[in-house]
């Protein structure tokens, strides 16, 4: 059997978001911005396109929704931006990150941190999420940004940017969302809180690779990211993924309609999958499932290393991960694993199961079985577990 359980990473791509993007590909073909005929026929879909996205994160018609290759170049953008308006200028010095935003955030920051700016790199509780009162605590008259995400890609913790915004908004500071794992795992209205930009990725709820999207609130200031023509406004130039922009229109479309499904079946199933997990002796999760989005799992399995489960899961089929995909080819500990405080034997052994609408009973059965047999073999050859002395305690314990 195959089992994809690493959607937070990538989605498969929703059949009707494919057969709609195809025809622009080979029949509708042309650059939108030329003035004959032929572009003529590309502008119905991205409008229709256009309509979808904003309706899908409740943007109002005056705001701006700029679309991007991807939520890092979004991110990016943003960050820099402020950079270049706020920091260079004078006129703040100081950004505030969570110090387990997606590495596209994290290693922009560090940029501008080598750039003079200061940075506050806010932490996560032993819940895995950014308690709001260090936001109020850190926030000063000299802030430019605050840079939170809305749902962590490893442990799947919903990140409370409705107060967090609130704060931005009382102070004057300019506030930014990663909400790349939020898009089809609940709902998402740009107007119902504080919220100055807001990044996504279509890949991420069943689009294509390849292209994202970044909202900006009516009146915030926004550099230019590619100058040339006059493309999305002026703000990023360069001729338009028309297929792309189909494709996310039609994914964001499906992934509002299927929240009701996300919240009640996927989530059912997560559960289910997570209760026979945690009968395995020494496992672990992060956040309380309450606090998670509904399809993700972040498991820890006492003396066993992330990339030896991961090596016996592929065997079987099981496509699984350690964390955010951005990071895997280096083999270091989990960041979220290392930012509460686990301890080193727990650190390295964090396996993400993240399902999509797509995941069925059977698969997550087999993989139940799959990891079963893995933990048996792997502690099996593990010294550091075979020899823990009785009652052993380290690490999350404490908070389990």
């Amino acid at each position: 059997m195959q089992v994809y359980l690493d959607n937070n990473a990538t989605t498969i791509v929703d059949p009707h978001v494919f057969t709609a993007m195809e025809p622009y590909f080979v029949q509708k073909y042309a650059n939108p911005n030329s003035l004959h005929s032929f572009a003529s026929q590309t502008h119905p879909g991205i409008k229709a396109a256009m309509e979808k996205i904003y309706e899908g994160i409740g943007a109002h018609r005056d705001d701006s929704v700029v679309i991007t290759s991807c939520a890092t170049e979004s991110n990016n953008w943003v960050l820099k931006s402020i950079y270049f308006e706020y920091i260079l200028t004078g006129k703040k010095n100081h950004i505030m990150v969570s110090e387990v935003e997606h590495p596209s955030v994290i290693a922009t920051a560090k940029w501008i941190e080598s750039m003079g700016c200061k940075v506050t790199y806010l932490p996560i509780n032993n819940e895995g999420i950014v308690d709001v009162e260090a936001v109020r605590d850190n926030i000063t008259n000299k802030t430019a940004l605050v840079s939170i995400m809305w749902a962590n890609n490893e442990t799947g913790a919903i990140f409370p940017v409705e107060e967090i915004g609130d704060i931005c908004e009382e102070h004057g500071v300019l506030f930014h969302t990663d909400a790349v794992q939020a898009i089809g795992k609940f709902s998402v209205d740009v107007q119902s809180f504080n919220v100055d930009y807001l990044t996504f990725s279509a890949h991420k709820f069943h689009g294509p690779k390849g292209v994202g999207a970044l909202y900006v609130k009516k009146g915030k200031e926004l550099m230019p990211l590619l100058h040339g023509g006059a493309q999305m406004g002026g703000y990023r130039s360069g001729t338009l993924n028309v297929a792309g922009i189909v494709g996310m229109g039609m994914a964001m479309e499906a992934a509002v309609s299927a929240l009701k499904f996300e919240m009640t079946e996927i989530r059912e199933l997560r559960d289910n999958l997570e209760d026979e997990l945690l009968k395995i002796k020494d496992t672990f999760v992060v956040t309380p499932r309450e606090k998670r989005t509904p399809n993700t799992i972040l498991i820890s399995f006492r003396g066993i290393e992330g990339e030896s489960m991961l090596w016996d899961l592929n065997r079987a089929g099981i496509g699984a991960s350690t964390g955010s995909a951005c990071a895997s080819e280096d083999l270091e500990a989990n960041s979220v694993m290392e930012a509460i405080g686990a301890a080193e034997d727990l650190a390295h052994t964090a396996i993400r199961f993240s399902l999509s609408r797509y995941t069925t009973k059977e698969e997550l059965d087999y993989t139940l079985k799959t990891v079963q047999n893995a933990v048996a073999r792997l502690r099996g050859i593990s010294s550091s577990y075979a020899y823990a002395p009785e009652g052993h305690k380290s690490g999350l314990d404490a908070h389990h």
